[in-house]
């Protein structure tokens, strides 16, 4: 059985259709067998632009025994997919704003699947608005810290959705409603890091470009403490 780091098991248990799962990136296909080994799929097309990761991909497919539920495709993003085959597309381990041109590269694969997992490392507010500029609605987001990193990892659907408060886009409506507990944690460290910066600027006479550095940053912080706010009150209501 595959054991899989806490970032990639929040990954994968976001998957909710259990039906065909283009997993996009798929990297060394641990997710992929972890999949079909746990019951989250019952059929996975590992998929990668590089032909070195999908061959360690490929061997250990083998050597798992699960050939005949895991196929494997040498694919720029998912245009290696048809129409309708997959009903989920999970994308990992990349920037927000690559998964965005992944996913708008393909539009007529994206536009007739059922659920996106999408786990951005960067740029949360670029996917979340992405999302609902094309056709998705966030339906679920957790935030994990593994091994010292903040992680987070969305699911959507089809539908029209839109948030009226830019915060939401960039902290995670979901995430602020339910209370998130690492949501918080990442807030408060965050805090640390704003407060530091201001520190050291307080220290010493600014230059125009610095002073309005130093302004955005203060804005940011209020922004942060209005989030953790929420959060907290929210975690213990």
């Amino acid at each position: 059985m595959i054991r899989l780091s806490k970032r990639l098991q929040a990954v994968a248990h976001q998957v909710k259709i259990h039906g065909v799962t283009a997993d996009i990136g798929c990297d060394h296909g641990f997710t992929s067998i972890y999949l079909i080994e746990q019951g989250l799929a019952d059929h996975v097309i590992a998929m990668d632009i590089n032909e070195g990761p999908l061959e360690r991909a490929r061997e250990h497919v083998t050597e798992s025994g699960l050939t005949e539920q895991i196929e494997l495709r040498l694919s720029d993003g998912a245009k290696k997919l048809v129409p309708g085959e997959a009903d989920t597309l999970l994308v990992s381990g990349m920037g927000g704003a690559l998964i965005c041109k992944i996913l708008e590269d393909s539009p007529e694969i994206v536009e007739r699947v059922q659920e996106l997992v999408l786990s951005p490392q960067s740029e949360w507010s670029v996917v979340r608005h992405y999302l609902h500029e094309h056709g998705f609605m966030i339906a679920a987001e957790t935030m994990v810290l593994d091994q010292g990193k903040y992680y987070l990892i969305m699911r959507a659907v089809p539908g029209q959705e839109h948030y009226s408060d830019e915060m939401e886009y960039i902290y995670g409506r979901y995430l602020l409603e339910h209370g998130d507990t690492c949501l918080i944690s990442f807030l408060e460290k965050e805090e640390t890091r704003l407060q530091g910066i201001l520190n050291k600027m307080a220290s010493r006479q600014l230059s125009e470009q610095a002073a309005r550095q130093k302004q955005e940053l203060e804005q940011e912080q209020v922004l942060v403490q209005q989030a953790k706010e929420i959060c907290l009150h929210r975690k213990e209501g």
